[in-house]
């Protein structure tokens, strides 16, 4: 009863956030007498992307639009902003979209979330979901004083070849990735059954640990990859998202995803016991996801919100020596 009451709670305040943002000219209007309910902008941001815009294949003309939408909310919100163009075969193109956030310290956190999707389905879990959870932080933190300054980045071509991740990372000077103490990676978050966070071996991994230092504080449902599969240690991933091409340059990860490390082959790609994958399938709608697990989508977006922006206040690297 106490779970219903909750998603119906959660679908009031989303209602209230939707009708406020079809009312402006601009796509998202967050009215600053509403009481903030963790994901529910997630929520609103993640619908827009897969239903106002569709499907957003990399390089296509959808992708673009999504580009300007999610510069248009991190201008809305207050941030220095600007699009990185970048070419990924000969006759095709993307852009990462980056906002920045000044902290306490110049040395910086990335926060990312690829925005492009493939042709089946539309893209809610992987990656509109990511790219929700992004924007809300974004939102809740504008005005706190983060221990970190933040660099917020919506990747594109993701699904065609980590392209927009490799392009930013390959361009970063040897400065900018000395003062890179992590990145955090948001992909596909809506659908899996359990919610995960890794990160790298050893001491690397404190994006990971206090992460999880975090739900355990705030009753949050997160864990680790459990490890079953030797191929992919407890606590790490395989290196098939955006955190890889950091990961390469010596950039610690955190990586925050929902799927299922306990059924299939044990890497983390079947989603689900029922439905195996939902990501590239037609599946991967909102009335599909809502229809066979209600209230998963507002728990999870609820949770990961949560665990971010928690994570991204109060983040601490003084037991490492990057």
């Amino acid at each position: 009863m106490k779970q219903k009451i909750s998603v119906i709670l959660f679908a009031l305040i989303f209602g209230i956030l939707t009708m406020v943002g079809s009312a402006s000219a601009d796509p998202i209007t967050y009215h600053p007498s509403l009481a903030h309910k963790d994901g529910a902008m997630a929520y609103q941001h993640m619908n827009y992307l897969a239903y106002d815009i569709g499907s957003r294949i990399a390089g296509s003309e959808n992708e673009r639009e999504a580009a300007e939408y999610i510069k248009g909310q991190f201008e809305r919100i207050g941030l220095d902003t600007e699009i990185e163009g970048f070419n990924f075969s000969s006759n095709k193109s993307s852009s990462n979209v980056i906002a920045y956030k000044e902290g306490k310290s110049s040395k910086q956190i990335i926060v990312g979330a690829h925005y492009d999707s493939v042709s089946a389905g539309l893209g809610v879990d992987d990656n509109a979901s990511g790219v929700g959870v992004l924007l809300e932080a974004a939102e809740v933190l504008k005005n706190i004083k983060t221990p970190y300054s933040i660099v917020f980045i919506a990747f594109g071509a993701e699904e065609v070849g980590l392209r927009g991740s490799k392009y930013y990372a390959n361009h970063m000077s040897a400065e900018e990735i000395e003062k890179t103490i992590g990145m955090i990676n948001l992909d596909s978050l809506a659908v899996g059954d359990q919610m995960y966070v890794y990160g790298n071996d050893g001491e690397d991994g404190f994006i990971r640990d206090q992460a999880l230092a975090i739900a355990d504080k705030k009753k949050l449902d997160v864990e680790t990859n459990p490890g079953l599969n030797p191929d992919y240690p407890a606590g790490t991933t395989g290196d098939w998202s955006d955190h890889a091409p950091f990961k390469a340059k010596g950039i610690p990860y955190g990586y925050l995803e929902a799927t299922n490390w306990e059924i299939g082959d044990l890497y983390g790609y079947q989603q689900t016991v029922e439905y195996g994958e939902v990501w590239h399938t037609e599946n991967d709608t909102l009335e599909f996801i809502e229809e066979e697990y209600p209230g998963r989508v507002q728990e999870h977006l609820s949770t990961f919100s949560t665990l971010l922006t928690d994570l991204l206040k109060f983040m601490d690297k003084t037991s490492t020596s990057k």
